[in-house]
């Protein structure tokens, strides 16, 4: 889910960088410090906004550099394990396939898919039904929950969020509305 929250933070302004306008440079280097970078609550920043000091900055004793407290706009992506996510298929694994959905891709296993034995066709980058012929192919929109997260908060693209589509209402968007027609129907 995406949010937009006010944060403080402090950044370092090095030595370097001290003849600069110091609201520039306290803005370049927020932007490089918290940008695609997880937070203390788990959440993915992804763009830093209207980035502005809070008064003067802080010298330490024996640090050539300048401590400066910012205030900012935090676009930020939360992974909330038992949500539900609309995303798109992107690779094709032996073991399953991966979702993309926001910044992130999870993984959803091959028992997770369907109520039907999946055969996987690498080949073609596909998953198949064995009795229902089902099909999910690279690009095909997903509705699916996220059921597991493990944050990488050094590497956020390395976290590990698994997905499951075995519930009423998830799978791919097109068996959904095929459901949802032959329910009318009845």
């Amino acid at each position: 889910m995406y949010k937009m929250e006010k944060k403080t933070d402090t950044v370092r302004i090095p030595p370097d960088r001290l003849d600069e306008d110091l609201a520039e440079a306290a803005k370049e280097i927020a932007k490089e410090k918290l940008e695609g970078v997880i937070n203390d609550e788990n959440k993915l920043v992804i763009l830093a906004t209207n980035i502005e000091r809070l008064g003067d900055g802080k010298v330490v004793l024996g640090d050539g550099g300048v401590y400066q407290d910012v205030r900012y706009g935090a676009l930020e992506f939360e992974l909330i394990e038992n949500e539900l996510i609309l995303g798109y298929l992107c690779e094709v694994l032996k073991f399953g396939a991966f979702v993309r959905f926001g910044p992130l891709d999870g993984l959803l296993h091959i028992s997770q898919i369907m109520n039907d034995k999946v055969e996987v066709d690498q080949g073609n980058q596909r998953l198949v039904g064995k009795e229902t012929d089902d099909a999910l192919n690279i690009d095909d929109e997903i509705r699916a929950r996220i059921v597991t997260v493990s944050v990488n908060e050094r590497n956020p693209r390395e976290s590990k969020i698994g997905l499951t589509m075995r519930q009423e209402g998830l799978g791919k968007l097109e068996w959904i509305e095929e459901d949802e027609e032959e329910e009318e129907e009845e």
